[in-house]
């Protein structure tokens, strides 16, 4: 059972998986179940808000969908499109602020359009962060912030020395968010899918059998209590952390 008065992870991150196969098992058409996956965001995002949750980041779109049939892929932009011309309004009403994550370059101009509108509209905007990640593969994004860092070193601007953690991290897309906290995937995968590798060197993992169109606020007030029983020791033993607890009171 979910605590309110235990902490909650300040960034959380889904994989959002089995609009599909969701409406596979029904008889209907894919696009069915990408509707539906699609009113869940808005019912998850408000939960989360609720919660206090600052940050919430969704895998929307990967850089491997675009493999997927062009008039699926087709689908899943217009739902994007529609789905940001109608939330605009409650973003703005809610305080939540969109941010989005990818190489965003590629997506339609009606979909980068309609992006930086919300983007523009909410900027402003602090009670949480919701991120979109769309045309994201985790591994592209490294290398990106590794040749923008190489041309630094060529152009004499940083030494080789100068490399580290922290440097990498700043040429990330996420530089502007915490590292995740928690990481729920549905549907039954077991894997991250090339998803914020750096940033969830350290994550809580969740994973549930559970289709996305059907994680609806109990689902994730599960993912919410699991979290809650894990012990984050970041290489710590048990008996420092209990040390560290008892110092801090």
């Amino acid at each position: 059972m979910l605590e309110m008065s235990e902490t909650l992870p300040r960034h959380l991150a889904i994989i959002m998986d089995g609009n599909g196969r969701w409406a596979k098992g029904m008889g209907r058409p894919r696009a069915l179940g990408h509707e539906e996956g699609a009113k869940m965001v808005k019912r998850i995002v408000k939960s989360c808000a609720e919660k206090g949750i600052e940050y919430l980041t969704l895998f929307a779109f990967s850089t491997e969908n675009w493999l997927r049939p062009k008039k699926e892929v087709n689908t899943l932009m217009r739902i994007l499109v529609k789905s940001l011309r109608s939330e605009l309004q409650t973003l703005v009403e809610n305080d939540i602020q969109l941010r989005t994550i990818g190489d965003t370059k590629n997506l339609p101009e009606v979909v980068q359009s309609e992006l930086e509108e919300v983007v523009t509209q909410t900027k402003s905007n602090t009670r949480m962060v919701l991120t979109l990640a769309l045309s994201y593969g985790s591994r592209q994004e490294i290398a990106n912030a590794l040749q923008e860092i190489s041309a630094k070193v060529k152009k004499g601007l940083i030494s080789p020395s100068d490399i580290d953690e922290k440097l990498i991290n700043s040429h990330l897309y996420t530089c502007f968010m915490p590292e995740v906290d928690l990481l729920i995937r549905t549907s039954g995968e077991y894997r991250l899918s090339n998803f914020m590798l750096w940033q969830c060197a350290y994550a809580e993992l969740y994973f549930t059998d559970t289709y996305w169109p059907d994680f609806d606020a109990k689902e994730l007030d599960k993912a919410l209590a699991s979290y809650q029983k894990r012990e984050r020791r970041f290489g710590k033993t048990t008996e420092q952390l209990q040390e560290l607890n008892v110092n801090s009171k």
